[in-house]
C-alpha cells in the first residue's frame, strides 16, 4: 500500500508549505541529505585519484551511485555519464556529434528551451533544424515525426512529457522510427525518470538526458547522460581524470564513462543522487507513476469545473497541470497562493516559450506533483483558485 504520509516524514520542508513546483525541482529525502554528509565528515577525498583507504572509499561509493542510477534506467554503467544538469547533458551531446553541412534535425515547438537551443545553435555549422508543431494536447505523434523524415536526418529529440502541456509522448514508437529510417534518436527525460518507469534497453533510444535534481529526487547541479555509442561523441571537456596518457603532442582519453568526467567531479551530489535513486526503487516508480498521475488527473478536473479558469495539456497526462484564472496574470495567481496558503508553484513560460506562445498564452500557472503530495493539497489548491477567481 501507497504510504504517503511515511514518505512525507522524510521531507521536512512539507510540515509548513504545500510544494506544488516539482517540475522545476523536487525535494530531496533526508536520506540523501544523511548520504551527502557522511561524505563530508566520514570519508572526504578526491574520486579516483589516490591509493589511501579515504579515495578508495569515496570513488566506491560514487561508482555505487552510478550503478544504482544505471539499474533503475536499466541501462550499463559505462554508458550513464554524470553531468551537472539535463542542460550540460543536451549540450554534450549537441557538440559532441560531427555534423556535416546539410544535416537534419527533428524538435519540437513543446521542447525545454535546453533542448531546442543547442539544435538551434546548429545552423551555424550548417545544419537543418525543422521545429515540429504538437496538436493542442501537446502530443506529436509517431505519424507526424514520420512525414518531416528525410535521408539527411541526422536526429530526432523530443522531450519525453511536456514541461508545458503535462503530455506523454510515445517515445518507443518514436525511437523505433527513427531506427527504421536510419536516425538517431534523443529523449529527454528531465519530467520522466524517476516519476515512471523508464527502461532504456526496451526504449532503445540512442540519448537519454536527465537531471538529478526532478523525478530522481537528488541535489541541484547533479545529472544523468545516456549515450549508447559514445565513441561516436567527442567529449564536452578534457583534462584530468579523463585521459589514460599525455605526451607533449598527444593524449588517450579513458574509456567511457571517465573520458567525459574531466575534472573533478561533483562527488557529495553524486553519491546523495545514487541514494535518492535508492530511495525511488525502494518504493517503485511504477508506484510513483500511479499516484502523481492521479493527483493530477483530479487536480485538472476538479480546476476545470471552476468558472473562470482554463486548464490545458490532455486528460491522460504525466505530474504536469498548467492553468489559467481568466482576467489575472499568472504570476499574480502563483503570488497569492503563496501568500494565503503557503501554495509553491511556477508561473510563466516554464523556460518554453515556443510551446506556451502555441497556445497563444502570456505564461500559464503550473502545479506540478510528486511521490510526496496528498489529495488535501490537491484540495487546497482547488479551493484558493475558486477564491481567487473572484478578484478577476
Amino acid at each position: 500500500m501507497y504510504d504517503v504520509e511515511n514518505i512525507r516524514a522524510d521531507f521536512p520542508v512539507l510540515k509548513d508549505n504545500i510544494y506544488l513546483d516539482n517540475a522545476a525541482t523536487t525535494q530531496t529525502p533526508v536520506q540523501a541529505v544523511r548520504a551527502m554528509e557522511d561524505y563530508f565528515f566520514k570519508y572526504a577525498a578526491n574520486h579516483g585519484r589516490g591509493a589511501h583507504h579515504l579515495a578508495r572509499q569515496t570513488t566506491d561509493r560514487f561508482e555505487d551511485a552510478r550503478e544504482t542510477i544505471a539499474d533503475l534506467l536499466n541501462c550499463p554503467a559505462e554508458n550513464t555519464i554524470f553531468t551537472k544538469n539535463a542542460t550540460e547533458g543536451l549540450n554534450l551531446i549537441a557538440q559532441g556529434i560531427d555534423w556535416q553541412e546539410g544535416d537534419h534535425i527533428i524538435t519540437t515547438l513543446m521542447e525545454h528551451h535546453s533542448d531546442l537551443l543547442p539544435w538551434m545553435e546548429l545552423r551555424e555549422r550548417g545544419v537543418e533544424i525543422t521545429i515540429v508543431e504538437p496538436d493542442n494536447e501537446g502530443h506529436v505523434s509517431v505519424g507526424t515525426l514520420e512525414q518531416y523524415i528525410r535521408p539527411s536526418t541526422r536526429l530526432v529529440a523530443i522531450t519525453h512529457i511536456s514541461n508545458s502541456f503535462g503530455s506523454i509522448q510515445d517515445v518507443n514508437g518514436i525511437c523505433k522510427l527513427t531506427r527504421d529510417h536510419g536516425s538517431l534518436c534523443l529523449i529527454d527525460g528531465s519530467q520522466s525518470a524517476g516519476h515512471m518507469p523508464v527502461n532504456l534497453k526496451q526504449m532503445d533510444c540512442d540519448f537519454f538526458v536527465t537531471p538529478g535534481h526532478k523525478g530522481l529526487l537528488g541535489p541541484q547541479g547533479t545529472g544523468v547522460a545516456y549515450i549508447k555509442e559514445p565513441e561516436s561523441i567527442k567529449p564536452l571537456n578534457v583534462g584530468g581524470g579523463a585521459v589514460r596518457s599525455v605526451t607533449t603532442t598527444s593524449y588517450e582519453l579513458e574509456e567511457t564513462p571517465a573520458r567525459f568526467e574531466a575534472g573533478t567531479p561533483n562527488i557529495p551530489g553524486g553519491i546523495g543522487l545514487g541514494r535518492a535513486v535508492k530511495y525511488v526503487q525502494e518504493i517503485g516508480a511504477s508506484d510513483i507513476e500511479k499516484h502523481e498521475r492521479q493527483l493530477a488527473k483530479n487536480a485538472a478536473y476538479k480546476l476545470a469545473q471552476i468558472e473562470g479558469v482554463d486548464v490545458y495539456g490532455p486528460q491522460d497526462r504525466g505530474a504536469v497541470v498548467p492553468f489559467n484564472v481568466r482576467g489575472l496574470n499568472p504570476h499574480d495567481v502563483a503570488m497569492i497562493l503563496d501568500e494565503t496558503r503557503q501554495i509553491c508553484l511556477r508561473s510563466g513560460y516554464h523556460c518554453a516559450m515556443p510551446g506556451i506562445d502555441f497556445m497563444k498564452l502570456e505564461g500559464t500557472v503550473r502545479a506540478s506533483f510528486a511521490l510526496y503530495n496528498t489529495e488535501e493539497e490537491v484540495d487546497a489548491l482547488v479551493e484558493t483558485v475558486e477564491q481567487i477567481t473572484t478578484l478577476a
